[in-house]
């Protein structure tokens, strides 16, 4: 099915995947596909925005919906305790410049949606949570397509 979507709305639609997201999508639009980075760069941040505010907004309508079944009460609580974790001591001293570090930092689960179930469960600011998680966004895309271009660059100089 994928396979007949045009490119552009491939790295639209992939980029909103919790676990790829734009610091995924960007090296792989320019890599597999041979985009130039700022053709990929803007549509990839784009679409790793789509679900933040309906994770802020709709988050916790979900959540005491899933809490009405066993199963997905334990699979929330132990998201939660994981998450929590993770960044208790960065949001709580920090809050939302620990929060823009913490979705600055271009590795797995520290991205756009992870920061957007931080926001929730320490009851941030939806404003300022959107401007916070898109400027991470932006910084961990910015290093990703770096190393991308100089990974690429250096490959060819060197071969």
């Amino acid at each position: 099915m994928l396979e007949m979507l045009p490119e552009w709305m491939k790295i639209f639609v992939m980029s909103m995947v919790p676990w790829l997201e734009s610091r995924y999508v960007i090296p792989f639009a320019i890599l597999r596909f041979g985009w130039e980075w700022w053709q990929a760069f803007p549509l990839a941040v784009a679409g790793n925005m789509v679900p933040v505010p309906f994770i802020l907004l709709f988050f916790d309508s979900i959540e005491r919906f899933l809490r009405r079944h066993k199963v997905f009460e334990k699979l929330l609580d132990k998201l939660f305790r994981v998450t929590r974790k993770r960044a208790d001591e960065k949001i709580k001293r920090y809050e939302y410049f620990g929060l823009l570090v913490f979705v600055a930092i271009p590795l797995p689960f520290t991205g756009a949606w992870t920061g957007s179930l931080i926001a929730y469960l320490f009851n941030l600011r939806f404003s300022k949570t959107i401007v916070t998680v898109f400027l991470g966004v932006v910084v961990a895309s910015g290093i990703t397509t770096t190393l991308t271009l100089t990974g690429t660059y250096l490959w060819f100089w060197f071969s």
